[in-house]
C-alpha cells in the first residue's frame, strides 16, 4: 500500500502576550485540527489510529517549541512535528512584550491501494 494525501488543513495561533512559541504553536494546530472531523478513514475502512499525521508550524524561533506540547493536541493518528522558521513577531508600543503568531499546515495521509 501507498500513504496517499486525503487531507490539508491550515490554521493561525497567537499568543497575545509573551511571545511562547509553543502556545502560537498548540493554537494553531488546534485551529486548523479543529474546524474539521475528518470521516474518510472510516470511510476507507480503516480506523482513525491509522491516519499519519504530518504538521508542519512556522513560528520566528523553531528551537524554542517543546513539541510534545504541540503532539498533545493530536486527537488520533500517528503524528509527525516538524517546526521552521516562519510566523510573525509583533512588538508592542514600548518593546516590552511580543505577540506571536504561528501557523500550521496539517496533511493527513493514509495508506490506500
Amino acid at each position: 500500500m501507498t500513504a496517499k494525501r486525503m487531507a490539508l488543513e491550515i490554521g493561525m495561533g497567537t499568543d497575545v502576550r509573551g511571545g511562547d512559541s509553543t502556545k502560537a504553536a498548540a493554537r494553531a494546530l488546534r485551529d486548523a485540527l479543529w474546524r474539521n472531523s475528518l470521516s474518510i478513514a472510516k470511510a476507507l475502512g480503516q480506523d482513525p489510529k491509522d491516519m499519519q499525521v504530518d504538521i508542519r508550524i512556522g513560528v520566528p524561533n523553531p528551537e524554542t517549541v517543546r513539541h510534545e506540547e504541540v503532539l498533545a493536541v493530536v486527537p488520533y493518528g500517528t503524528p509527525q512535528l516538524t517546526v521552521v522558521a516562519g510566523g510573525l513577531e509583533m512588538p508592542n508600543e514600548d518593546n516590552s512584550d511580543v505577540m506571536l503568531l504561528a501557523h500550521a499546515a496539517v496533511i493527513v495521509r493514509l495508506d490506500v491501494d
